[in-house]
């Protein structure tokens, strides 16, 4: 089955024809629930790991014996869908209740110590035979694994994230780890995603407004401008005659034409939450470029206009988050790469 984005809701080139210099391609990953193996891009599923190479472990010090186990995330989540998925969607029985309590408790490793070894957690992994954008790899490397920390506790703050990506040759892997480590508790559910399969679709992208070239940014926003002075009623009053066109309101530049919501590989990152900027690699200063958006949805209220076809109708809750991954609050991570070098450390942004 694929997952087919929508037209865009207008022809953005034809109202700014200098837009189509800065045109790009994103691949969105669209992941889905289901069973991926060591051998497909997924989130989630199964890594093709060496059996004799050391799995990717968290060293930095902070308190990590506190937390949910991730068999118990896992089983609250299937029961969450049970319940509603039944007829008449009347949510979990008290039995169920009682059943999620126990679930949601968090449980103390006794004896781990605040710089113990504390497997990460891999979350997705990407051929790029499936992934027409993403970013080449060191040398020949065909394969991208990204894995995180479960704990927010790195960094500056000491309330940041950590990542840890690993490009590898597909074709050099032997025996296949069967039973990666696990953390025995992770101290935020977000992290540990839900295996999905991946239906890799390249759509066209735009910069984020706040990059484009000033004079354009200004006209862009005029015309939005203009438009909500138009919709807004003189006397104040809700409503009036009105087509359902006008009713979800004009297209939008970042909402509806430029960037799509959900996980994806390539093209242009957003910047809606911080100022925008161009992220530079700090071993070379050479400008990075996005190699990977994970997301906490796949749309929202905002960005329904990127709903799947084969999905349309569809209510967010659920359906819209199928890896059950939520990046801070309910935001998404760029992590960018450099185009110099790939093997030189990434960066990444909380937007």
């Amino acid at each position: 089955m694929t997952r087919t984005t929508p037209p865009r809701p207008l022809d953005v080139e034809a109202l700014f024809p200098e837009l189509a210099g800065h045109r790009g391609t994103t691949t969105r990953l669209h992941p889905r629930p289901g069973s991926p193996t060591a051998v497909d891009s997924s989130v989630g599923g199964p890594l093709l790991w060496p059996v004799d190479e050391a799995w990717p472990v968290c060293a930095e010090a902070h308190e990590r014996g506190r937390g949910r186990r991730p068999s118990d995330i896992h089983r609250e989540r299937r029961v969450l869908a049970e319940a509603w998925a039944r007829e008449g969607a009347t949510g979990p029985t008290d039995e169920e209740r009682l059943l999620l309590e126990e679930l949601d408790r968090e449980h103390r490793v006794v004896g781990i110590g605040e710089t113990d070894p504390l497997p990460m957690i891999g979350v997705a992994q990407l051929y790029r035979r499936d992934i027409p954008d993403l970013l080449a790899g060191p040398g020949d490397c065909d394969l991208l694994q990204v894995f995180w920390c479960p704990f927010d506790a790195h960094g500056r703050t000491g309330y940041g994230m950590s990542l840890d990506l690993r490009w590898r040759r597909s074709w050099e892997v032997g025996e296949v780890l069967v039973s990666p480590p696990l953390p025995r508790v992770v101290g935020y559910a977000g992290y540990v995603a839900e295996p999905c399969v991946l239906y890799p679709e390249q759509v066209v992208t735009y910069p984020f407004a706040g990059l484009l070239p000033e004079e354009l940014r200004e006209r862009i926003h005029a015309r939005e401008d203009a438009f909500e002075e138009e919709e807004e009623p003189e006397d104040g009053r809700e409503g009036g005659d009105s087509t359902d066109a006008d009713a979800a309101g004009a297209p939008m530049y970042q909402y509806d034409l430029s960037i799509p919501p959900g996980w994806r590989a390539g093209g242009f990152a957003s910047w809606h939450l911080t100022d925008a900027h161009v992220m530079k690699c700090s071993a070379c200063a050479t400008e990075m470029e996005l190699l990977l958006t994970i997301d906490s949805s796949e749309w929202d209220g905002g960005s329904g206009s990127w709903q799947p076809l084969e999905e349309r109708g569809l209510p967010p809750h659920r359906f819209a988050t199928p890896t059950e991954v939520t990046v801070g609050r309910w935001g998404e991570l760029n992590i960018f790469a450099c185009p110099a070098d790939p093997g030189h450390p990434h960066g990444q942004s909380i937007q």
